[in-house]
Order: C-alpha cells, then sequence, then structure tokens
C-alpha cells in the first residue's frame, strides 16, 4: 500500500482500530502480536508509549500486511518522526492542520480529532483522511453529526468497548478506536469481533 487512499480504506476497512498502549517497545509487541495474529489489520501505537517508535518499526517488519499507525501525533516534528519510523498512519485527538500536511506529504493518512461537529468540519476542510471522535460520546452522536455532515468519515474512539463496535458502526462510524478494552478481551471474542465488523 503505498497511497493514502489505500491506507485509508484499509484501516476502516475492518472497522476496528486496535490501540496499544503499554510501558515500553518490548511490551507493546508483545501485546500486538496477539491481536494481530487474531486477524486485526489496523493498529495504532500512541506516541505517549515509551518506544512507540521502535514498536512500530519492528510490527512493520514482522507484520507487512498489517496497517500500523501512531497515534498521540501532537505536532510537526512528531508526525515526521513516525512516519519515518513507518507508521501509515497518524492519529491525533485534536486537530493541527501541520500534521495534516506533513503525513500527507509522506504519504500517510491522517486522523486528526474533533469533539464537535464545528470541529470535524474544520478537520475535513483541512483535509484529514477520517476525522477521530474523541472522547466518543454516543451512537446517537454519530447518527446525528451523519446527518448533516453524510460525507464525513467519523471513528470514534475513547471508551469504546469491544461489545459496542457493532452498534457505533451501525450508526454510521467508519471504524471504531479500542484500546484497553480489547486488550481485556479474550482472543476468541475478538475473532467473534472482526468475523461480526
Amino acid at each position: 500500500m503505498s497511497y493514502r487512499y489505500e491506507i485509508t480504506q484499509a484501516v476502516v476497512r475492518q472497522g476496528i482500530i486496535a490501540i496499544v498502549r503499554t510501558a515500553s517497545a518490548a511490551t507493546a509487541v508483545e501485546a500486538a502480536v496477539p491481536l494481530l495474529d487474531a486477524g486485526l489489520t489496523s493498529l495504532e501505537l500512541p506516541l505517549t508509549n515509551p518506544g512507540a517508535l521502535e514498536a512500530i518499526r519492528q510490527l512493520r517488519a514482522d507484520y507487512p500486511s498489517a496497517v500500523i499507525g501512531a497515534g498521540s501525533v501532537l505536532d510537526e516534528a512528531s508526525a515526521v518522526a513516525a512516519v519515518r519510523a513507518g507508521a501509515q498512519f497518524l492519529v491525533a485527538p485534536n486537530l493541527n492542520v501541520a500534521v495534516i500536511q506533513a503525513g500527507h506529504r509522506y504519504g500517510a493518512a491522517v486522523l486528526p480529532g474533533a469533539g464537535s461537529v464545528s470541529e470535524v468540519v474544520q478537520a475535513l476542510e483541512a483535509g484529514a483522511d477520517a476525522v477521530k471522535v474523541f472522547p466518543a460520546p454516543t451512537p446517537q452522536w454519530v447518527r446525528d453529526v451523519l446527518a448533516v455532515l453524510p460525507y464525513a468519515p467519523l471513528v470514534p474512539t475513547g471508551g469504546v468497548a469491544p461489545a459496542d463496535v457493532p452498534a457505533w458502526l451501525e450508526a454510521g462510524a467508519v471504524a471504531c478506536g479500542v484500546g484497553s478494552a480489547l486488550a481485556r478481551t479474550p482472543i476468541e471474542e475478538i475473532k467473534a469481533l472482526i468475523r461480526a465488523a
């Protein structure tokens, strides 16, 4: 995958972005491997994790068919560092146009954060490939936003439980970011969720 629209499609195809938060590169890889082996194809490693860039490098090398991204990308320097480490997509809790520009310059898809309709519009106007809704309020909020912005690719994140992913997708979200709750979910349930998504 070399074009950002292909990366965006791959990220949202399964409907789930697994967010791995750990204390080191080694534990990030250790936590990511069972998720990828279970069949998840999109994984986000927040740059607030120590060793996130190293983990991105290793996972890209070990799982070339997976789509590996960086989260908590707050500024241009972080965006460039993440892409150089191999991140194929960048996620942020906020909108920073410089992050979108840097990501696009180097072929990465960018999902900036938004918490209101105005922020969703600003993110789309700035060139967002999809918009992270953070913190995710309710599936009804997604329905309400899509009633006025039917073309907005929304990715609810923050407080999304694995069992709730189908409800978010049914509401119109293109994917959901699922973090700590996914780490506590048995692998067989994750496989069932992937089949259902």
